[in-house]
């Protein structure tokens, strides 16, 4: 049985960093990306991996600002 894998994308201009959707990823793909800053000055979460992800959802689950999005994509 193939891994089930997920698309994670995030509405950048609304994150305002938290860090909580990092903290429950099971995969640790899952970073503030200390390299931008998005609209309201904040350095928002992105996927280093996103191969890795499994689409579980956990991060979309946390979200405060409702900013996650995560696509199931069986194989």
């Amino acid at each position: 049985m193939a891994k089930a894998k997920g698309k994670v994308t995030f509405n950048e201009d609304v994150c305002k960093g938290c860090g909580l959707c990092v903290s429950v990823c099971p995969m640790n793909i899952i970073t503030l990306d200390k390299n931008k800053l998005n609209a309201k000055g904040y350095h928002p979460a992105t996927v280093v991996d996103m191969d890795k992800c499994i689409g579980c959802a956990n991060c979309a689950t946390m979200c405060p600002d409702v900013v996650i999005t995560v696509e199931r994509i069986d194989n």
